[in-house]
């Protein structure tokens, strides 16, 4: 985070995390404002990792009222009764996960359903690192560090094909950004 900063990051106002432990403490040491939240999937197949598989699709369908839920609190009162129902109970672990994880997963509550869908997840970034990766790994190694970056550059530029358009919900998006974080957003959006 002091390496972003360095090179001249200012602000970041979402930041959506995938679990890694200490990564929200490194995120507001450097960036005291920021909301973090976690991955909403991982949390989902950290949860399906308690799970037996014959109980998969249930227990997702019963997670679905938590981060479908309509606010914190609604979200909160769906997790206390997920608890005191059947999956629940069979799997404890999975609510005691969600209640560690709970102070990530509160800012997703402040957006609409439909930017919700765009926040819930690092799946994009995940399959881009993924591609980059593949390049690397197929490589082996490579004579410079030039080399390296190019192949990397040469990715990214195939990869940027595939991103036709940004996602519809992008303009409501924009405007709750805009009324949650008021002028840190109209100033990012400025420069």
């Amino acid at each position: 985070m002091n390496e972003l900063r360095n090179r001249g990051v200012e602000d970041i106002l979402l930041a959506v995390v995938d679990g890694l432990k200490g990564f929200p403490d490194a995120i507001t040491a450097v960036f005291p404002e920021t909301a973090v939240q976690t991955c909403i999937v991982h949390l989902l197949r950290h949860s399906l990792d308690f799970v037996s598989y014959k109980d998969r699709k249930p227990v997702a369908a019963a997670l679905k009222g938590i981060y479908r839920a309509l606010d914190a609190e609604a979200g909160r009162a769906a997790l206390a009764a997920f608890e005191e129902g059947l999956w629940g109970r069979r799997y404890p672990a999975i609510g005691q996960s969600w209640r560690r994880a709970w102070n990530e997963v509160v800012p997703f509550y402040a957006f609409h359903a439909d930017v919700r869908r765009i926040l819930y997840t690092t799946n994009a970034i995940e399959a881009l690192n993924a591609k980059l990766r593949r390049a690397v790994r197929a490589r082996g190694h490579f004579p410079t560090d030039d080399a390296a970056m190019k192949l990397l550059f040469l990715v990214l530029k195939r990869a940027e094909k595939d991103w036709k358009m940004p996602p519809r919900e992008w303009c409501m998006a924009k405007a709750q950004f805009a009324m949650l974080f008021g002028q840190r957003f109209t100033r990012a959006m400025a420069a």
